[in-house]
């Protein structure tokens, strides 16, 4: 059976990995946005390095370059970083040259779930507090909390709490491990921990960090000022760059709440600029009514926060 189980829902794809009850890792691909390992024809439209290519209208930016093919050639390409959304929509997605056949993907051995389904394996698992770390940026645990930031440069995880600081540098270094996983954070990552003294316990929390984060990864040693930079490979948005587009986000958590828990016709009741982005994708509407056996209207309501949207029968 594999690790993977995934979840086609309206206008995004859900992946989770389940180990003893709990999601351990979590994505999200996005409708309309090609997934990594995926590959496909295009026309190389600038040489050097970094190339260009196009496929099916996008633009992919070639790291490493085309060498031998050039200008205008036909041109095979694998997907390495999905499109990124957010504060810098021009970042093209990354791509290389394919050495595989068209149309071959390099996507996850999942279990697909039905959707909607009489019982829900995700939420069961923690899918809810999933989606409410990525869109508060906090994580508790006993003792302290992460605080998470977006920077065009690096995401960076701060460190507070009440234990002494080599005890809460220790357990923090193991928390900040398990959400970089949790929730598919990659590229460059800053981890600001409490102030220690003494090499041991500086390393003590280095080697949380290894034996916590699965391979591959790169990471500076802690230093004096209780400083901790990893760098992982970055083929896909993070949980918490996607919950930086907070309506479009809060739009799509509304749609799979709806589908799971009413039937018949249904009112979704949110905050104005939710709705705004259902109104512009009226065809997420169209799924859902299909869903639930009903028409599904809107409603908006400015005195609700822009996480309080839900759906009831009409």
């Amino acid at each position: 059976m594999p690790d993977w189980i995934c979840e086609r829902g309206i206008g995004e794809i859900r992946f989770a990995r389940i180990v003893d009850g709990e999601i351990v890792e979590a994505r999200i691909l996005l409708e309309g946005t090609v997934a990594a390992g995926t590959v496909l024809d295009g026309r190389l439209i600038e040489v050097g390095i970094p190339a260009l290519a196009d496929a099916g209208g996008q633009q992919y930016l070639l790291p490493r370059g085309a060498p031998g093919v050039t200008q205008g050639a036909a041109i095979r390409i694998e997907v390495t970083r999905e499109t990124i959304p957010g504060a810098e929509p021009w970042k093209r997605p990354f791509a290389r040259i394919a050495e595989r056949a068209e149309g071959v993907s390099n996507a996850l051995e999942a279990e697909i779930l039905p959707f909607p389904a009489p019982i829900d394996r995700l939420e069961q698992a923690g899918w809810s507090d999933v989606l409410e770390e990525a869109r508060s940026g906090i994580v508790r645990f006993e003792g302290g909390e992460l605080r998470l930031s977006l920077t065009p440069a690096m995401t960076l995880i701060d460190v507070d709490g009440r234990l002494a600081p080599a005890e809460l540098a220790l357990k923090a270094a193991k928390v900040a491990a398990r959400t970089i996983l949790r929730h598919a954070v990659g590229g460059s990552i800053g981890i600001d921990l409490p102030t220690i003294s003494g090499k041991e316990q500086r390393q003590a929390v280095g080697a949380a960090i290894d034996a916590t984060l699965p391979q591959p990864f790169e990471r500076t040693a802690m230093n004096g000022f209780g400083f901790i930079q990893i760098v992982r490979p970055r083929a896909r948005a993070s949980l918490f760059e996607l919950a930086s587009d907070r309506p479009s986000f809060e739009a799509r958590s509304l749609l799979r709440n709806a589908a799971m828990s009413v039937s018949g016709a249904t009112v979704l009741v949110a905050h104005p600029s939710v709705s705004a982005v259902l109104e512009r994708n009226p065809a997420w509407l169209e799924d859902l009514s299909r869903q639930v056996g009903g028409p599904a209207t809107l409603r908006s309501d400015p005195s609700l926060p822009i996480h309080g949207a839900y759906a009831h029968n009409a």
